[in-house]
């Protein structure tokens, strides 16, 4: 599994726990549809720590609370 796949799954997971739709992070996070489309879909190849902050706050938790997860634990995880 890719970084970008990992973001994706998680930030699905997060969403679903807090109940909230993905236009609503879209807007919290003030970024384009386009952009939080193309993250979800795992198609951006360069995620990087500023994103996963940017969905950590727009979620409302820290990015420790978004990487504590077995997702990122996996030692085959490609970096993309």
């Amino acid at each position: 599994m890719r970084v970008s796949e990992a973001v994706a799954k998680r930030t699905r997971a997060l969403l679903l726990e807090k109940n909230m739709t993905q236009y609503r992070l879209e807007k919290v996070m003030a970024i384009p549809h386009n952009t939080m489309t193309t993250i979800m879909n795992a198609k951006n190849n360069s995620v990087n720590l500023k994103t996963i902050l940017q969905i950590s706050r727009g979620l409302g938790i820290t990015a420790s609370e978004f990487l504590n997860d077995p997702l990122f634990e996996n030692a085959s995880l490609e970096i993309d």
